[in-house]
């Protein structure tokens, strides 16, 4: 690829993660209306922004991620991006949970479509040593699209309803999908890497043989857990510690930071990698421990204006890992391997990031903290213990990177 072709298909995948996070985030951002408007609990709003679309989506990212890995990423990620978009516009009229539900199965699994098929698509298409950069450039569609989902999905709720605000999200990937087929052009494969190969399950148990990849895979799934409970739940502590509702859209705008502090992530870990490729986990333990003295004050402060600030804050750093979280793993696996090693951290950080984190917050709240500041320990209790769990899980894979990497860069 010339330099044109490689900015132009990293953009667009940029782009079409930007909107896979606006349709999956809307629903915390919407949800004090949803929850009103329905009648929920905050035990099924954590539901639905959790196990509701991780559960499927986890799932079906280690068959997606096979088929990745024999069949067109092209095609995957345009029949993807049409389906979660639709299903999005839908959940705009939804008129119970249960309609809500199934929705968000839906987006689940046509959203684990995407990111397999794109770490495939990049690592064959972009040199090794830029791949933390570059993967990171990827991942700061996360925090652009949760921004944009604050801002215009915060924004619409209140001018209008929640329902119109889905509607609007969606709308975008519909017309895009087509356009993203015009553009892409497939990478070719090499015959050796068509042929090459066992059953999905064998390969996944020969990744997991390796140490660094299993120590990798709790660490960052401590890690999603402690962002994904703090994405669900900062608009309850703007809207219920605070009564300040107001806050929630503006939070969007850290998001649109933190897609900054990803790509500089990336660009400091393969930096640090030029001494020694293992530094890379470095930049796993700056995120668990960085935002932790910002995330105490900002969730107990008596001042709403204190709290948005330092809860900003936090989020710049403790978020800030996720594009080197998956260039890692592609230094472990076979280049046959990609989409599918892509597939299982999918799957362990949905599990951990959104299947355990929201919903564990929201029983916290509801049956074991008490007062005006219950939603803040629930979320902080769950942030104390993954960032000690991930500080430890990097120590332990840089200790067996040098013995299990397939590619070692620079």
């Amino acid at each position: 690829m010339n330099r044109k072709q490689v900015f132009g298909t990293v953009l667009i995948f940029t782009l079409i993660y930007i909107l896979s996070f606006v349709d999956r985030q809307i629903v915390a951002v919407l949800g004090v209306q949803i929850r009103d408007s329905l009648m929920l609990s905050n035990f099924q709003i954590g539901l639905l922004y959790g196990p509701a679309f991780s559960f499927i989506y986890a799932v079906a990212g280690i068959p997606m991620g096979r088929l990745a890995d024999k069949t067109s990423r092209k095609l995957m990620i345009c029949i993807g991006l049409f389906i979660w978009s639709l299903m999005t516009v839908i959940s705009g009229f939804a008129a119970s949970f249960t309609f809500l539900i199934t929705a968000r199965l839906f987006v689940g699994l046509s959203q684990a479509m995407l990111s397999p098929a794109v770490y495939s698509y990049m690592a064959d298409s972009f040199p090794a040593e830029k791949r933390a950069t570059i993967f990171s450039i990827y991942a700061s569609g996360i925090f652009i699209g949760i921004g944009l989902s604050f801002l215009a999905g915060g924004t619409i709720s209140m001018q209008y309803d929640w329902r119109l605000a889905m509607v609007a999200v969606g709308l975008p990937g519909i017309v895009l999908a087509p356009l993203v087929w015009w553009y892409l052009k497939e990478p070719e494969r090499s015959k050796k890497d068509q042929v090459m190969g066992g059953s999905a399950l064998s390969e996944i148990a020969e990744m997991l043989r390796k140490p660094s990849i299993r120590w990798h895979l709790i660490g960052f799934s401590s890690l999603a857990c402690i962002g994904y409970t703090i994405l669900a739940f900062a608009g309850n502590v703007f809207a219920d510690v605070f009564n300040s509702p107001q806050y929630i859209s503006r939070y969007g705008w850290f998001m649109f930071g933190v897609a900054g502090t990803v790509i500089i992530s990336g660009k400091i870990a393969d930096q640090l990698a030029k001494k020694s490729p293992e530094r890379r986990f470095w930049m796993g333990i700056i995120a668990a421990v960085g935002g932790i003295p910002f995330y105490i004050i900002g969730l107990f402060s008596s001042d709403v204006s204190i709290a948005f600030v330092c809860m900003g804050a936090g989020v710049l750093i403790s978020s800030s890992y996720n594009g080197v979280a998956a260039a890692l793993l592609q230094y472990f696996v076979a280049s046959h391997q990609r989409a599918l090693a892509g597939g299982v951290y999918l799957f362990v950080i949905s599990i951990a990031g959104f299947g355990l984190g929201p919903p564990l917050a929201g029983w916290l709240t509801d049956s074991v903290f008490t007062g005006t500041y219950a939603v803040s320990y629930a979320i902080f209790s769950i942030i104390l213990v993954c960032a000690t769990v991930a500080v430890f899980a990097f120590l332990r894979a840089m200790k067996f990177y040098e013995k299990d990497a397939v590619i070692e860069s620079v």
